[in-house]
């Protein structure tokens, strides 16, 4: 039965990562919340975003321009450890409900706006510090993408330069944390195991929500990917409400 749980959360959140090139936490943990173990589930969210992402890095890459994510790559680098360090002092459940806020309240408003304000200042230097910040809500809570992903979108670049900057962040933050998690210990024989079970349940749902994202046009993936923050937010309020009260 566990199985068959894992097969179809990671089909599921693959054609929703597919689309999007987010997400698959996501989607996968209001699947999996109801049967895994917390312990669990984190190793295997990070190994089917991994995954997600190298599926779709051939198709994804060739059309956009990977330096585009450099800046925010150095800036989570510098800014996971720092995350880690603060769930010293940080209460990680109160740090969730917080973001869940801000995503619940922010995004519906850029949603239903006619026209999202264009952020043309910064530059490179405030890619960094975006993708620092994505870092450190990545090492408090597995949180690296709202930032990255709310950035791109008020820059107004393209759902294929967006894409781009997504995968690659994702690709080097995720294969950070899964190193960090192989060093030390956190992938146990069962994880290995369910591991086997998700590559395969994830391959055809993956593409197939590739190709429906070709079909998208910008208006349309602009939605798809501020409701599902939105969503995210309140999945993050819903499921830190029941350790707080």
């Amino acid at each position: 039965m566990l199985f068959l749980i894992v097969a179809f959360g990671a089909a599921v959140a693959g054609f929703v990562q597919g689309m999007t090139g987010f997400a698959f936490g996501l989607v996968a943990m209001a699947i999996w919340a109801w049967s895994l173990d917390p312990t669990l589930a984190g190793p295997l969210v990070v190994f089917g975003s991994l995954v997600g992402q190298i599926y779709a890095s051939r198709s994804v890459l060739r059309g956009a321009n990977p330096l585009h994510a450099v800046p925010f790559v150095i800036g989570g680098v510098l800014g996971v450890p720092l995350g880690v360090i603060l769930l010293r002092y940080i209460n990680p459940t109160v740090f969730k409900a917080s973001v869940g806020v801000l995503l619940v309240v922010w995004c519906p408003a850029m949603l239903f706006a006619r026209e999202l304000p264009r952020i043309e200042w910064g530059g490179k230097w405030m890619d960094i510090f975006i993708g620092w910040i994505g870092g450190i809500m990545g090492g408090l809570g597995g949180l690296t993408g709202p930032a990255p992903i709310l950035w791109a979108t008020l820059r107004g670049w393209d759902p294929r330069a967006q894409r781009g900057v997504f995968l690659v962040f994702n690709l080097c933050m995720h294969s950070l944390t899964m190193t960090i998690y192989i060093v030390s210990g956190t992938v146990t024989r069962q994880a290995a195991y369910l591991f086997a079970v998700m590559l395969p349940a994830m391959v055809i749902p993956s593409f197939a929500g590739f190709r429906l994202y070709r079909r998208l046009s910008d208006l349309a993936f602009r939605r798809i990917v501020l409701g599902l923050l939105a969503i995210s937010g309140a999945v993050l309020i819903v499921s830190s409400l029941g350790k707080l009260l």
